[in-house]
């Protein structure tokens, strides 16, 4: 890290904290007010996270120059709390206020008006979102994750309805069963090892003997089993697009990324606790990634096939997400070239920008009368649904000419995207999937060559589905253009502007993803640098 303010770290913690905290203060009255709060704490956390991304890049892969740490009680690692960021975690937070931003302005337009402490929770989601990429341990990975779901389960009932309290009762147990694993799986994580500091695990885990491997693995299946709840893996993704279609605008945008701290933290504790270092527990659960991630590929992209709505359709499209990354981590677990991983994080970063984008637009294109509109209520009768309470028309914000062409291309933009069509970048993401997979088809075997052919068929499935939707809304529609608010197609058109922008700079967010996922390969870096942080009494003169 490059010299700077030793607690810029847990700023990105703190400062939606106080935000939070302040907001309970005001009546409900005062919702401008509240809204002027969020939106200084989340353009706060951008700039902050902007910065440690910039400090996290270092000037090289040796040493410790890449990594920063935070010792709160300036107790050192493993005994003491550590906060910990890196090219992973910096990026995590930076994607985190860069939806942050937009979900806020598109509910300015009239949506955190239908209940309460919505920006209250919403600053707490993004504590609980920020603290889950810092950490450094597991107890409190645990206790950033309860903070976030216990936002969320606020969020998702947001605004009230019957589909919203159906969806959010499901989502409440199954994330609720899934802290109960976590809670388990910690627990014989350190029985087994007697610790749960992340870099530490990653030194003990090649020394346990053979009883407390059994025993560190089947606590580590267990824990991961609540990881993979939440990144919505098949057969566990049954409560995620009820859940994820029934929130919100604002809300269901944010949720974009929550299935995304399942795949994060799957990700980072097993590359660094069962990579190649890991002796004979090197490449423990590989194979149920891989197998999984495909599954839930497939799942996403019949739901996709399925689904009338365009809700339903997006809640399906962040289960491919899910589903492309795990498998791809399961591939690098396994032996997997290093290019692999870095094509998913470019992957992850543009698939969640666009189906958060894809979020945002459901409303305004389900508008009018007809078309898609038509087909959600149909839908709806069918499942013995009520229609949403939702203001059709948010009274806040002037209504823009020329709408329905504006989302047109907005959802155009989406589309390809998420299909993995040139020019923008999921293809140049999914691409790179491609090429590394076929690349390394001699050391990952015929696995990697069916996972091939489901990313092909998972791009010909969305491009099917969200086309129908577009010709029903945009073409076969009769009604009149939707009036759609300034506030609410400015975020759509920020987000389309961002996947664009990745596009342009594709060669250098690669060049970043390469290097992030070179050092997620070397834990030795990632554990040194954590249980070396030096205390502030010791750097003292």
């Amino acid at each position: 890290m490059t010299p700077g303010p030793e607690h810029l770290i847990i700023a990105p913690i703190l400062i939606p904290f106080f935000a939070g905290a302040l907001m309970l203060i005001y009546d409900e009255r005062q919702r401008s007010a509240k809204l002027a709060i969020s939106l200084g704490a989340v353009m706060a956390m951008l700039l902050v996270g902007v910065e440690l991304l910039m400090r996290s890049k270092g000037s090289a892969l040796t040493g410790f120059n890449d990594i920063g740490f935070y010792l709160l009680g300036d107790r050192g690692a493993p005994f003491g709390i550590v906060l910990v960021i890196d090219r992973l975690s910096a990026m995590m937070l930076v994607l985190t206020a860069l939806l942050a931003l937009p979900a806020l302005i598109y509910a300015a337009a009239g949506w955190h008006r239908q209940g309460q402490h919505f920006h209250s929770l919403f600053q707490f989601l993004l504590m609980g979102l920020n603290g889950a990429f810092l950490t450094g341990d597991l107890f409190n990975l645990f206790v950033f994750f309860e903070v976030l779901l216990a936002a969320s389960y606020g969020l998702l009932l947001h605004g009230g309805g019957q589909l919203r309290v159906r969806g959010g009762l499901h989502y409440i147990a199954i994330n609720l069963t899934g802290s109960l694993l976590f809670l388990v799986g910690v627990s014989m994580v350190y029985a087994a090892s007697g610790t749960l500091n992340m870099a530490h695990l990653s030194l003990m885990v090649p020394m346990l003997p053979e009883p407390q491997r059994v025993m560190l693995h089947a606590g580590a299946a267990i824990m991961g089993l609540a990881f993979l709840i939440k990144a919505g893996i098949w057969p566990l993704s049954f409560w995620l697009p009820t859940a994820y279609m029934a929130g919100a605008a604002p809300v269901a945008a944010m949720f974009a990324i929550m299935t995304k701290v399942g795949v994060y933290v799957l990700l980072r504790l097993a590359l660094l606790i069962f990579g190649a270092g890991a002796g004979a527990s090197a490449g423990f659960g590989a194979e149920v990634l891989i197998a999984g991630g495909m599954a839930t590929v497939v799942f996403g992209f019949l739901g996709v096939l399925a689904s009338q709505g365009l809700g339903r359709m997006a809640a399906h499209l962040v289960l491919v997400s899910s589903g492309t990354v795990l498998a791809a981590t399961g591939f690098v677990l396994a032996g997997g070239p290093v290019q692999i991983l870095a094509a998913a994080l470019f992957y992850l970063l543009s698939s969640t920008l666009a189906t958060s984008a894809l979020f945002l637009l459901i409303e305004p294109m389900g508008r009018e009368e007809g078309g898609i509109a038509a087909l959600l209520a149909l839908t709806a009768d069918a499942y013995g649904l009520d229609e949403r309470e939702e203001n059709r028309q948010p009274e806040v914000g002037l209504a823009i000419p020329g709408s329905l062409t504006v989302l047109g291309i907005c959802f155009a933009a989406c589309l390809i995207v998420l299909a993995g069509l040139p020019p923008l970048s999921g293809f140049i993401g999914k691409l790179g999937l491609l090429q590394a997979l076929v690349a390394s088809g001699s050391a990952t075997g015929p696995m990697a060559w069916i996972f091939v052919a489901i990313l092909i068929l998972s791009g010909f499935a969305t491009l099917t589905g969200l086309v129908r939707v577009g010709i029903q809304t945009f073409w076969a529609s009769d009604g009149a253009p939707p009036r759609v608010l300034a506030l609410e197609l400015a975020p759509v058109v920020g987000l389309i502007g961002l996947l664009v922008f990745l596009t342009i700079k594709a060669d250098v967010t690669l060049g970043y993803m390469n290097d992030t996922a070179d050092a997620l390969l070397r834990p030795s870096i990632y554990a040194q640098g954590v249980l070396g942080a030096p205390r502030a009494e010791d750097a003292s003169p």
